[in-house]
C-alpha cells in the first residue's frame, strides 16, 4: 500500500494553486454563464494509458470549493489505466466542478506522468536486483508530490532534501580539504539514523572511500566495466547506486552490471504530462 501525502501538505498546496487561479475576482467565465443552484456530475477520464496518481489532491481541490461534493474514486492511486477508463466521478455545484477542473487536473496529470514513467524504468529492470529512484530535480514547492508519484509507479524515494541524509559530492571534498576529512566531519555531526553517501566518479576514489565506514556509494557517469568492477570491489560493504546518463535505452544493461540503485532525474524533470480531462455527463438547477 502506497503510504499517502499528508493532508495539510495537500490542502496548502491546493489553495496556493486555486488562489493563482482565482486571483481577484474569481472564475469569471463560470459564474457568467452558469447558474448558481446548478448541480452537475462528471468523470475525470484518461485521454492516455498510464498509472494514476494524485486521485487524493484532485478531490481536495474539488472539496474546498463545495464541502459537500460527491468525489468517487474508481481507478486509486498506483493503478494502471487505459485509455478511456474513468477515474473518479465528481457530483456537487456546476460553479465548483468547473472552477476546480484545471487545478485538479493539473496536480493529476503531472503526478500521473511521473508515475507512468517511472513504471516504465521500473519494468525496464525487472528480473535484476536494482531498484529505481527519483533525485531532488523537482519542481520547486512540489517535491512531495513528485516523489509520491514516483511511488505510485513503483519506484524508491532517494532523500527528501539536504536535510535527511548525507550525500558528500566532489565540491563537497575539495571545500573540505579531500575525503579523508568530509567523511569524518560528515560522521562526527551526523545522528545515528542519518545515513552517509559519497559520490564517486573513478574507481581509484571508490577504493579510498572504501577504507571508511560509509552506507552508500553513488557511481557517478560511469561506464558499464566500471560499474561491473565497482560492484566486485564494493563485495556487499555498503549500497551501490549508479546515476548519471541513465536513459530507458540504458537503464537495462546498467542494472545488469549488479547495482543496488539507478537514480533516475528524469523521472521528475522530464516526465511528459498524463493526459486527461474532466467530461460533464449531466447538469440541472433546483
Amino acid at each position: 500500500m502506497i503510504a499517502p501525502l499528508a493532508s495539510l501538505l495537500v490542502e496548502d498546496a491546493v489553495r496556493m494553486a486555486l488562489a493563482e487561479d482565482l486571483g481577484l475576482q474569481g472564475d469569471i467565465t463560470t459564474n457568467a454563464t452558469v447558474a448558481a443552484d446548478a448541480i452537475a456530475t462528471a468523470v475525470i477520464a484518461a485521454r492516455a494509458s498510464g498509472i494514476v496518481s494524485g486521485v487524493e489532491v484532485a478531490a481536495a481541490a474539488y472539496k474546498m470549493l463545495d464541502a459537500d461534493v460527491a468525489f468517487k474514486i474508481f481507478a486509486v492511486d498506483g493503478t494502471v489505466i487505459g485509455a478511456g477508463g474513468t477515474i473518479a466521478q465528481v457530483r456537487g455545484q456546476a460553479r465548483a466542478l468547473l472552477t476546480a477542473e484545471r487545478v485538479a487536473l493539473n496536480f493529476m496529470g503531472r503526478m500521473s506522468g511521473i508515475a507512468s514513467l517511472t513504471r516504465r524504468y521500473v519494468d525496464a529492470v525487472a528480473g535484476t536486483s536494482a531498484k529505481i529512484a527519483d533525485t531532488r530535480k523537482t519542481t520547486p514547492g512540489l517535491r512531495a508530490f513528485e516523489k509520491y508519484a514516483v511511488r505510485c509507479g513503483g519506484g524508491q524515494n532517494h532523500r527528501s532534501g539536504l536535510f535527511d541524509a548525507v550525500l558528500i559530492k566532489d565540491n563537497h571534498i575539495v571545500a573540505a580539504g579531500g575525503l579523508t576529512a568530509a567523511i569524518e566531519r560528515a560522521r562526527s555531526a551526523a545522528g545515528h539514523m542519518v545515513k552517509i553517501e559519497v559520490e564517486v566518479d573513478t574507481l581509484d576514489q571508490l577504493d579510498q572511500v572504501l577504507r571508511h565506514k560509509v552506507d552508500a556509494v553513488l557511481l557517478d557517469n560511469m561506464t558499464l566495466a566500471q560499474l561491473r568492477d565497482a560492484v566486485r570491489r564494493v563485495a556487499g560493504r555498503c549500497i551501490t547506486e549508479a546515476s548519471g546518463g541513465v536513459s530507458l535505452d540504458t537503464v537495462r544493461a546498467i542494472a545488469e552490471t549488479g547495482v543496488d540503485m539507478i537514480s533516475v532525474g528524469a523521472l521528475t524533470h522530464s516526465a511528459p504530462v498524463l493526459d486527461l480531462g474532466l467530461d460533464f455527463e449531466a447538469a440541472s438547477t433546483h
